[in-house]
């Protein structure tokens, strides 16, 4: 008998602005894999929130596909959570431009990421730069998601989320889930090879492995790595940052814990712990960059999977949608 408790629903969205790296494969797509076992899981390529800034159409197709052949070969099963394109459900700019009518203009101008991107990009601030929160509690709301996996600088907008969601309730009666930031049990935090006092990103392309990165790249990335004077591989934040983020590297890419990988590198120095990390993490990429080309090769599977999800995505957000706009007073279609 299949259980018939109801699994809680999860919302994410992540924009298609890049290689996704090492960082972001251990830090949270591993999770990812892992809840969707346990939650009714909703991903969504979120394309509609990328051209807040200036993109390159070509480059925006290309790498929403790239994205969506890298996310199964991590292992996003199409058969047991839905994954899909933000651009093909409608319902997402439709909720959105009600909800921006229950969104007060002080509340959006309080978001830290707009005060942000508005200095990054002083050239380029537009009214979807100023009202992406909106969209984005479009995207939650539509799913009536419990629970969105969010990092720490993402958790204003799902409060935002709560407080248009509780503005429209209040009005109108119970509509929407109020969600939850769901920041998951941590995946390993990466930090860069060049400087590990930072975080990996995709900005430092030298101190970031990217999970497509061939495996002589990797290798001289890791080569390349910094470290310290003392020749000593033990894991020590304060003193040893360095060594400690390719330790770090090397327990989440073999399963070893971190007496395991100090006892098997003791007394060898830094010329054969560098390579070795190097190596552990070209095996643990290899079968995903293998399988995102194989996949990237079959144009016909991949549509098949983002035009299956947006059919099963417009199902759910359109029976929201149908409500909000019953509520709202709109003549039924």
């Amino acid at each position: 008998m299949e259980n018939q408790v109801q699994k809680k629903r999860i919302f994410s969205g992540i924009q298609p602005s890049g290689e996704l790296t090492l960082g972001s494969y251990m830090g949270a797509i591993k999770n990812w894999v892992a809840l969707q076992d346990e939650y009714e899981c909703v991903y969504c390529i979120v394309d509609m929130h990328a051209i807040t800034v200036r993109q390159n159409p070509a480059d925006l197709r290309r790498r929403a596909l790239e994205q969506l052949a890298q996310y199964i070969a991590c292992g996003l099963d199409p058969q047991k959570c839905i994954l899909f394109i933000q651009s093909h459900a409608p319902q997402h700019a439709e909720l959105s431009w009600i909800l921006g009518c229950y969104t007060q203009f002080g509340e959006l101008s309080r978001m830290t990421q707009f005060k942000q991107k508005s200095q990054q990009h002083a050239d380029n601030i537009t009214a979807g730069l100023f009202t992406y929160p909106v969209l984005m509690a479009a995207d939650i709301l539509l799913y009536q998601a419990d629970l969105v996996p969010v990092g720490e600088d993402q958790r204003q907008h799902v409060e935002l989320t709560r407080d248009i969601a509780q503005r429209f309730n209040g009005v109108y009666g119970e509509t929407f889930v109020l969600p939850e930031a769901f920041i998951p049990k941590m995946g390993a935090r990466v930090m860069s090879l060049g400087n590990p006092e930072n975080k990996m990103s995709k900005s430092d392309p030298e101190g970031c492995v990217f999970i497509m990165d061939q495996p002589e790249v990797i290798q001289r990335k890791f080569k390349r790595a910094v470290t310290d004077s003392e020749m000593a591989v033990k894991f020590d934040k304060e003193n040893k940052p360095g060594v400690s983020n390719l330790l770090t590297i090397y327990c989440a890419a073999t399963g070893k814990t971190l007496e395991e990988a100090e006892a098997e590198f003791a007394g060898q120095g830094y010329g054969v712990f560098k390579p070795a990390v190097g190596e552990a993490v070209i095996e643990l990429m290899r079968p995903i960059r293998e399988e995102a080309q194989r996949l990237m090769g079959d144009k016909a599977y991949l549509e098949s999977v983002y035009r299956d999800g947006a059919q099963r995505a417009q199902r759910m957000a359109q029976k929201t949608l149908s409500k909000v706009q019953r509520k709202v007073g709109f003549v039924a279609r």
